[in-house]
């Protein structure tokens, strides 16, 4: 009983039940990325990444569900509207239309936002709990999708990528504004800094931290933005040369 009390414990920076999904997700995805690109159609492409978005969607609707109906839950603050998860529940709509202005939105959205979910992870009960499970498959699930779409159909963002996902990000953070104001809730957290360590500990107090990471936000993307626009200089130079 103390070994199952330790086993589902909250998840802390560094330990095993941190480490390990990300290493299973890297192996995933280098695997998955190789065998698509040398042994799978166009077809058979898209319908692979599309069924795996629906899992991710699937497993976040099944948590709440499950919540729903098990345990107590709060409108204020169970709602899947936290930014990862409401990408994890629309995704499936990005691999079945496959529309380029939604890869420029979310490529940053979730690099920037996911891979800080993985790095700082915010799992108050640890392996075996459906919450473990339901994290780790929404945020390494997001980022495992867009990785596929830049290195199996060559995806690439431009410049203009950066302010098109950036003012994105702004209406989706009036729209939490609303809807805090409306349940008194603290969606994406504009109210309250979420209890766990996070990268917002860092930027001081409310309302500072929300200034702060605000103005970080465009020099974010562009971080994210660097790789694809030396990749992009170094072809056309070893194209011109």
């Amino acid at each position: 009983m103390l070994l199952l009390t330790i086993v589902i414990d909250s998840v802390s920076i560094g330990s095993l039940q941190h480490l390990i999904p990300i290493v299973i997700a890297i192996v995933f995805s280098v695997v998955s990325i190789s065998f698509s690109n040398q042994f799978l159609s166009n077809a058979q492409k898209e319908k692979v990444i599309h069924v795996f978005a629906c899992l991710i969607s699937v497993t976040i609707i099944c948590f709440h569900v499950y919540r729903i109906i098990f345990e107590s839950y709060n409108f204020k603050t169970d709602l899947p509207l936290y930014l990862c998860s409401l990408m994890a529940v629309i995704i499936p709509i990005f691999t079945h239309y496959r529309k380029y202005w939604m890869f420029e939105i979310l490529l940053f959205w979730i690099i920037g936002g996911t891979l800080q979910g993985v790095i700082t992870p915010d799992i108050p009960m640890g392996f075996p709990s459906f919450d473990y499970f339901r994290y780790w498959t929404v945020h390494l699930g997001l980022l495992m999708v867009i990785f596929y779409f830049i290195f199996v159909f060559r995806l690439k963002p431009k410049l203009k990528s950066v302010w098109k996902s950036f003012f994105a990000l702004q209406v989706y953070v009036l729209l939490m504004v609303i809807l805090n104001y409306l349940l008194d809730a603290n969606y994406f957290y504009l109210n309250e800094k979420p209890k766990s360590a996070s990268l917002l500990d860092y930027f001081g107090e409310w309302p500072t931290y929300i200034l702060v990471g605000q103005l970080i936000i465009i020099p974010l993307f562009l971080i994210i933005y660097l790789p694809f626009f030396i990749c992009k200089r170094r072809k056309n130079y070893l194209a011109n040369s």
